[in-house]
C-alpha cells in the first residue's frame, strides 16, 4: 500500500516490435539489355510476408546493381535469387513477418543453411546455378554488411567470411566446327557480304535520284529512299501517306511478293526500303563470322568494336580487342593478304582480310551513327521498323527470328552439332593449336593458361596437345638412342688407314692414328675427343666415362672393346636384379640397348674368343670408384 501523500503510476510494459523496412514500396532497376535497350526490372517486398527482410534484400539489390552498371540479364537473375529465399523463409521460418537481417530472432541462418542444401535438387547435375543463386546472395549480404548503419545480426557475417556452401558446378564444353562445316559458313558469309555490299550501293544510288516525296510524289521509290535517308520520322509519315494495300500502285507493291498478307504489306514494302539503306541483324551476321574467322577472336570481342579501337595503316590495322569479363584490352595487328609472306587459312576466295572488312562495316555503319548522334561509329550497328519508326539498336545475336540459327535456316545450311556461334572461336583455337603443335604458351596468347586449359583443352585440342606430346616423347627417345656409339667390325678397323675413311667417320688423320694405338682407349669404347662430351661441360674431361660410353656419340667400339663389353652386360644384368624395373630403366635402359646391339655385331666365334681372353687373362672390368659404389651398393 503507498502511504499518505504518495502515489502510484503503471507504466506499460515494453512489446518487441518487428522492425520496419528501410524503405516502402516498389524498387526499380533499370539496367541495358544485349542490344543496348533499357529496361525496367521491379521487385515489390509487398509480395512476401518476410516483407522487412526482402526490402533489406532489394535495397542492397539496387545500389549493388547501379554501382556495378550490371547488364539487365545480372539484375534479373539476382531478382530470381532474391523471391527464390524469401519464399522459402515465408514457408519454413515461424514468424516470418519479423524477419530481418539485423534481428537474431528468428534465426536466419538456419533457413539460409537449409536453402543452400536444398538449392540443387531444384537443378540439374553438375549446374553452375545453385552456386551462383548461393554467391549473389552472399553479395547482397556482404554489402550490408560494409555499411554500419545496417546491421546484420547473427551467424550471417561468419557465413559471408566463409565457405560458401556449394561446388561451381561444370559446364559442357562445345566443340569446334568441322572443317567442312567452317568452310560453308565463311563461303555463305562471303556471299551475303558480297551481296549486301551490291545491295547497299544500289539503294543509296536510287535514294540519290529521289527527292522529297511531299514535292516529287509518294509513289516513286526513289523519293521514299530519299526521305528514309535524310528525314526524321520519315517511316511514319509514309505509313500515313500511303493507301492502303489494295490500292497501293504497282511501283511499290512489286517491292516484296506477291503473297504478301494485305494485312502487313506497307510494312514489308517499309521494311524492304529501309534494307536497300541499312544493315539489319541478319546481315550483320556474316560480317561476324567474316571478322571472327580473320582475326580469331571470340563473337564478344568483334561484335563491340568501335572506331576508336580500330586504326588503319596503310596496308594494315591495328585493333584494341576488349574482354568485358577479364575487364582486358588486346591489341593486335593485321596485315592486308598483298603484305603477308606466310600462308593464308584460307588462300582462295573468300580472302579474309581484316584490314578491308572492318572498313566497309565502319562505312555501312556510318550514316546510322550519325543519325543517333553517336561520335565513335560502332561496327555492328542495325536499322529496324519497330512500332512505326525507324530504330537503330547494337547487334543482338540471339534476337528471336533473326540469331544464328535463323540466319543459317535462311541459307540453307546444316552444321554438325549445335548452332552456336562460340564453336568458331573453338576452330581458330584448334587452327592454331595445329600450327604451335601444342604449345600452350603459343596457343593462349590473347587469354591466360588458365583459361586455355579451362575451355580449350579438350575435344581435338586435347588430342592434338596429347599426339605432340607422345611424339615429341618418342622423338626424343629415338635421338637419343640414335646418339649411340660407332661400332668398327674388324675389317672396318683395318680400313681407317685408307684414304677417304677419315672423311667418313669425321675423324683426322691424327685421330685415326690415335684411335688404332689405343690413346684413346675408355674401357667399354674408345673416345675421339673426351673434352667434348655431351654429357660434360666443353672443355672438361667427361665425368660419365665409361659407364655412359654407350650412350654417347662421340664414342667408337672396336673389336678389342669386347672383352670389356661383355664384363658390362655382366654387371648391368647382376644391377638389374638389385634395382625395380622402373629404377633400371629410368638409368640404364638405354645402355643395356645399345649394349646388346653392339655385342648382337659380333660373331659368336668373337664373342668366345673374348670370353676366353678374360679367363685366361683374369680381366675385370675397368670402372671409377664412383662407379663402384654404386654397383656394389
Amino acid at each position: 500500500m503507498p502511504r499518505r501523500g504518495e502515489y502510484t503510476r503503471d507504466f506499460p510494459v515494453p512489446q518487441p516490435r518487428s522492425p520496419e523496412p528501410s524503405r516502402i514500396g516498389i524498387r526499380q532497376v533499370t539496367a541495358a539489355e544485349s542490344n543496348g535497350e533499357k529496361k525496367t526490372v521491379a521487385l515489390d517486398p509487398a509480395d512476401f510476408s518476410c516483407a522487412v527482410l526482402a526490402g533489406e534484400l532489394a535495397d542492397e539489390w539496387v545500389e549493388l546493381a547501379a554501382a556495378s552498371t550490371w547488364s539487365a540479364t545480372t539484375v534479373r537473375e539476382c531478382r530470381r535469387t532474391i523471391i527464390a529465399f524469401c519464399k522459402h523463409v515465408d514457408a519454413t521460418v515461424s514468424r516470418p513477418q519479423t524477419a530481418s537481417l539485423g534481428t537474431s530472432d528468428p534465426d536466419l541462418h538456419q533457413a539460409l543453411t537449409e536453402w543452400i542444401r536444398l538449392l540443387p535438387s531444384a537443378y540439374p547435375a553438375g549446374s553452375r546455378t545453385p552456386a551462383a543463386r548461393a554467391g549473389q546472395l552472399r553479395a547482397l549480404v556482404s554489402r550490408r554488411i560494409e555499411h554500419a548503419d545496417r546491421p546484420v545480426a547473427g551467424h550471417m557475417p561468419s557465413w559471408v567470411g566463409g565457405s560458401l556452401g556449394l561446388r561451381r558446378g561444370q559446364t559442357e564444353e562445345l566443340d569446334e566446327f568441322t572443317r567442312s562445316d567452317k568452310k560453308k559458313l565463311i563461303q555463305a558469309a562471303w556471299a551475303e557480304h558480297l551481296a549486301i555490299r551490291e545491295r547497299v550501293k544500289r539503294g543509296w544510288e536510287l535514294a540519290a535520284r529521289g527527292t522529297d516525296p511531299a514535292k516529287g510524289g509518294w509513289n516513286d521509290p526513289a523519293n521514299l529512299l530519299w526521305s528514309i535517308a535524310n528525314q526524321d520520322g520519315a517511316c511514319e509519315e509514309i505509313l500515313q501517306q500511303l493507301p492502303t494495300w489494295s490500292v497501293m500502285p504497282s511501283s511499290l507493291r512489286d517491292l516484296v511478293p506477291a503473297s504478301t498478307d494485305a494485312r502487313s504489306g506497307k510494312r514489308m514494302m517499309l521494311r524492304f526500303l529501309i534494307r536497300q539503306l541499312y544493315l539489319n541483324n541478319l546481315d550483320l551476321h556474316s560480317y561476324r563470322i567474316l571478322l571472327m574467322a580473320s582475326t580469331g577472336r571470340s563473337a564478344a570481342e568483334v561484335t563491340t568494336l568501335d572506331e576508336n579501337a580500330i586504326e588503319f595503316g596503310p596496308r594494315s590495322v591495328m585493333i584494341d580487342f576488349s574482354k568485358s569479363r577479364a575487364h582486358a584490352r588486346m591489341r593486335q595487328a593485321f596485315s592486308s593478304p598483298g603484305t603477308r609472306t606466310d600462308v593464308s587459312l584460307h588462300p582462295s576466295t573468300p580472302r579474309l582480310d581484316t584490314s578491308a572488312l572492318t572498313r566497309e562495316l565502319l562505312e555501312l555503319s556510318r550514316p546510322l551513327a550519325r543519325r543517333t548522334g553517336t561520335n565513335s561509329v560502332p561496327l555492328f550497328l542495325k536499322a529496324a521498323l519497330r512500332d512505326h519508326s525507324l530504330r537503330i539498336t547494337p547487334f543482338n545475336g540471339t534476337l528471336f527470328g533473326a540469331a544464328f540459327v535463323d540466319w543459317l535456316e535462311a541459307r540453307g545450311i546444316e552444321v554438325e552439332g549445335p548452332a552456336d556461334i562460340r564453336r568458331l572461336r573453338k576452330s581458330s583455337k584448334v587452327e592454331k593449336t595445329l600450327a604451335f603443335k601444342g604449345r600452350v604458351s603459343d596457343i593462349a596468347d590473347d587469354h591466360s593458361e588458365e583459361v586455355f586449359h579451362g575451355h580449350y583443352a579438350h575435344g581435338t585440342t586435347l588430342r592434338v596437345i596429347a599426339g605432340n606430346v607422345i611424339t615429341a616423347a618418342q622423338n626424343r627417345w629415338f635421338t637419343h638412342a640414335a646418339e649411340g656409339p660407332v661400332v668398327l667390325t674388324e675389317a672396318a678397323e683395318h680400313s681407317l688407314a685408307e684414304s677417304g675413311s677419315a672423311d667418313a667417320l669425321g675423324l683426322t688423320p691424327e685421330e685415326i692414328d690415335e684411335l688404332r694405338s689405343g690413346q684413346l682407349d675408355m674401357g667399354v669404347s674408345s673416345c675421339k675427343d673426351p673434352f667434348a662430351s655431351p654429357f660434360g661441360r666443353p672443355g672438361q674431361l667427361c665425368p660419365v666415362a665409361p659407364t655412359r660410353c654407350l650412350e654417347c656419340r662421340n664414342a667408337f667400339v672396336l673389336p678389342s672393346n669386347l672383352p670389356q663389353l661383355l664384363l658390362f652386360a655382366d654387371h648391368l644384368d647382376k644391377l638389374q636384379l638389385r634395382l625395380s624395373p622402373r629404377h633400371f630403366h629410368a638409368l640404364w635402359g638405354q645402355s643395356r640397348v645399345n649394349l646388346i646391339e653392339t655385342i648382337k655385331a659380333r660373331t659368336d666365334i668373337e664373342i668366345t674368343q673374348a670370353r676366353q681372353r678374360i679367363a685366361d687373362l683374369g680381366l675385370s672390368l675397368q670402372l671409377p670408384l664412383a662407379a663402384h659404389v654404386e654397383f656394389d651398393a
